[in-house]
């Protein structure tokens, strides 16, 4: 019985040692030493460490670190991390050394170092800073002056990414309106990696009275294509077939497009979005070489058609798909109405309206006359007939009376004559 007793001990002693060994704590390794922050370029800031003093032999170093809010974790085994960031706010950077990749496992202390935004005036830098890489060729950027600054300001524009050597200042400064800006060129390089990265933007004054402002463009967005050019138009049983050629630059599985087309006749405004511009009639897809065809169905031929195209990237390439091209220049096919016809027209319908509208008119009098024919006036009949017979008598009482007075006219000259033979 002792021999049992003993063996239940000594499992109960190794269970207690094992349960003591998981619940151990895990051992916490000092803080790291000697962080500092450094800018590069114009917005690539580096935080810089060395290894913690008294760190366990055992251990694997490892470094914990994040950004303000604890935004942007990582865990890494450089003593040192980078980031492209405008400088416009205060950034700063928290660091701590683990022996393991575990983000459940507690770190050391971290120690934190930020940097500082530029001296000045906060209402004195740019505003609305923004940059658009125009056709993969050159970049435009532009900007609304500060608030507490003059308007006599003249600003300076740097600029750099990772195919420079250093930074450079943009020579053509513009205004347009209240915006100022600047363009410079820059070109698509035959890295692979050259869109991953990013263009890095300083707008200041020549005086050093504003304070400065900071910009990063990622090349994977704000990209604006230029228009494409219609290289033909023609009809195929019933359907319009258009063919374009794309800008310079870009890949045509990049790219997505709108086509519209308005109709002279019919007054109609018709827009295709296009993802992927491939005609099914091979006898137009390879008809002109680098060209790019579409269908556009029910489209009538004996009318005039003016078609216009734009193009956009999309997100196959780049991360923004926002910025149209401007519309290409237009092109027509068809017949396009003749406009004497109209003019005729326009001319003859209100002849045939006046005509018909006299016709009408006579029609209507004479219809009128025949279904209310006019009533006779008795009192009308009965002086027409007494009206004559008074006028008649008056006419002979007239005559009477004056052939009375020639004749006693007469008697007179013949007794006078008489008169004057007897004294002689």
């Amino acid at each position: 019985m002792e021999r049992p007793a003993r063996l239940c001990g000594l499992w109960a002693l190794l269970l207690c040692a094992g349960g003591g060994g998981v619940a151990a704590p895990a051992e916490t390794q000092p803080p790291v030493t000697n962080l500092s922050v450094s800018v590069e370029n114009l917005c690539t800031v580096t935080w810089t460490w060395n290894p913690p003093e008294g760190a366990s032999p055992n251990c694997s170093l490892k470094y914990f670190s994040h950004f303000g809010n604890k935004q942007d974790k990582k865990i890494a085994p450089e003593t040192y991390r980078s980031k492209e960031v405008p400088l416009n706010e205060r950034i700063c950077l928290q660091v701590g050394s683990q022996c393991s990749t575990n983000e459940s496992e507690k770190p050391s202390i971290l120690v934190e170092k930020c940097i500082s935004p530029p001296e000045g005036d906060p209402e004195s830098a740019v505003t609305e800073l923004q940059c658009i890489w125009y056709n993969l060729s050159y970049m435009k950027c532009a900007w609304l002056p500060g608030r507490n600054t003059n308007p006599d300001t003249n600003y300076t524009l740097y600029y750099w990414h990772s195919s420079l050597g250093k930074i450079l200042q943009c020579e053509d400064i513009y205004r347009e309106g209240q915006h100022i800006g600047c363009s410079f060129a820059l070109t698509k390089v035959k890295d692979s990696s050259f869109e991953q990265h990013s263009v890095q933007v300083m707008v200041k004054d020549n005086a050093g009275k504003i304070r400065p402002s900071f910009n990063i463009v990622p090349l994977t967005s704000h990209v604006k294509p230029d228009p494409p050019h219609i290289k033909n138009l023609s009809f195929q049983n019933g359907d319009l077939y258009v063919q374009w050629k794309n800008p310079q630059n870009f890949y045509s599985r990049c790219l997505s497009y709108e086509v519209e087309v308005n109709n002279s006749q019919a007054e109609t405004h018709d827009i295709f979005y296009v993802e992927e511009a491939k005609c099914q009639n091979s006898e137009f897809e390879g008809n002109l070489e680098g060209t790019i065809c579409f269908m556009v169905p029910g489209v009538l031929p004996d009318t005039l058609n003016t078609v216009r195209i734009r193009v956009k990237t999309n997100k196959l390439c780049y991360e923004d798909d926002k910025l149209w091209s401007n519309w290409s220049q237009a092109m027509s096919i068809g017949q396009k109405a003749n406009p004497t016809f109209y003019i005729t027209t326009l001319l003859i319908i209100p002849i045939f309206v006046a005509a018909a509208i006299i016709v009408l008119l006579l029609y209507l009098k004479r219809l009128k006359i025949i279904i209310f024919p006019p009533i006779p006036d008795p009192g009308k009949i009965f002086k027409e007939m007494f009206g004559d017979q008074n006028d008649d008598t008056l006419h002979w009482k007239k005559y009477d009376i004056c052939e009375k007075q020639t004749k006693e006219e007469t008697d007179s000259v013949v007794l006078i004559e008489s008169l004057k033979r007897a004294s002689q």
